[in-house]
């Protein structure tokens, strides 16, 4: 699933996470997919594997690539605010209500930078299960 057609929404970790999950379908459902989509040896020739095996593919790697877009643009966006606060923090040491804030932005950005290792034991996940059924139907290009 792509990322949403409007502004993703960085402020809210809960929310994040929520389009994160919701964008992560695909991978929670690639057995399921392959299951139904691909033959099994015995209904091999009913079914276009190669081709269907390439459309998931390109599913794949859509939904990654989408997914790492907006969890970068997150960290990078709580990463701006998090130096603002810095800097203001250090023009003005005794306001404790700043210090709050900067430490739930700190938080923040290392919850959304821990979904980036999350990311990544997902995608390989997909793609040990993609390789397993379709490694005979279909090979990537080697650029990817």
């Amino acid at each position: 699933m792509a990322a949403p057609s409007g502004g993703v929404n960085c402020e809210e970790f809960a929310e994040f996470q929520e389009l994160l999950k919701v964008m992560r379908t695909i991978d929670d459902r690639i057995v399921h997919e392959l299951n139904t989509t691909v033959p099994t040896a015995s209904f091999a020739g009913k079914i276009d594997a190669s081709q269907t095996c390439k459309q998931l593919y390109e599913s794949l790697m859509a939904a990654h690539s989408s997914r790492d877009r907006v969890i970068k643009n997150c960290i990078a966006q709580t990463s701006a605010v998090v130096t603002n606060l810095r800097e203001e923090r250090e023009k003005n040491l005794d306001d404790l209500t700043l210090l709050k804030q900067l430490r739930k932005e700190q938080t923040k950005l290392k919850w959304m930078q821990s979904e980036l290792n999350v990311e990544e034991v997902v995608n390989d996940r997909s793609w040990k299960v993609f390789n397993e059924r379709c490694r005979i139907h279909f090979k990537p290009p080697k650029n990817e």
